[in-house]
């Protein structure tokens, strides 16, 4: 098997544990990644943070979110564009968003961010103890992460998205951190 074959078969696999998620289990887990997250910004304080913003049964960050937007912290979100691009976009309220291609949302207008990240908040479908990710097939964020070496990348996911190995190819990029727990 090839490892595209293996990352599609993966990435089907993870998708369908996510859907089957007990609902009270995401909510707690959620809430625990959130706090978790917010421990690392305080700790180190961070000031400019780029998160995605959850669609469907990925990992619920909002509620981080509305802190750092409440505590005056610079949160960028990306918005996706053709040719594996994000446009990143300072994010002022999560009252004022917009809808893009594949479920995603982004925020409205157009002030992109140009600056340095401090911590860049990572989705995936999977990942493994080397901190390598299993991302959704488009290639985004390793095209984006590339280009921001300094800074610290963590990944986040649910204990069952945690594998022995992820297979990776020449453009996949390791992570800082994976953030999970196994005792929520």
């Amino acid at each position: 098997m090839t490892i595209t074959e293996q990352k599609k078969q993966l990435r089907q696999q993870m998708h369908s544990k996510r859907a089957e998620l007990n609902q009270s289990y995401k909510q707690e887990y959620d809430k625990w990644i959130c706090e978790a997250l917010l421990k690392i910004i305080k700790e180190n304080k961070f000031k400019t943070i780029h998160c995605y913003l959850p669609m469907g049964t990925e990992i619920d960050i909002f509620p981080l979110i509305e802190i750092l937007l409440k505590e005056k912290l610079t949160v960028v979100t990306p918005k996706t564009l053709t040719k594996r691009r994000l446009k990143h976009l300072v994010l002022k309220s999560l009252d004022e968003l917009e809808e893009g291609v594949y479920g995603t949302q982004y925020p409205t207008g157009d002030n992109e961010f140009l600056g340095q990240y401090d911590l860049i908040i990572v989705p995936g479908l999977a990942f493994d103890a080397s901190n390598y990710r299993l991302g959704y097939g488009g290639g985004y964020y390793d095209n984006f992460m590339v280009e921001y070496p300094d800074a610290r990348k963590i990944g986040i996911c649910y204990p069952f998205q945690q594998v022995d190995k992820i297979p990776v190819e020449a453009h996949d990029l390791q992570l800082d951190d994976v953030l999970l727990s196994r005792s929520v």
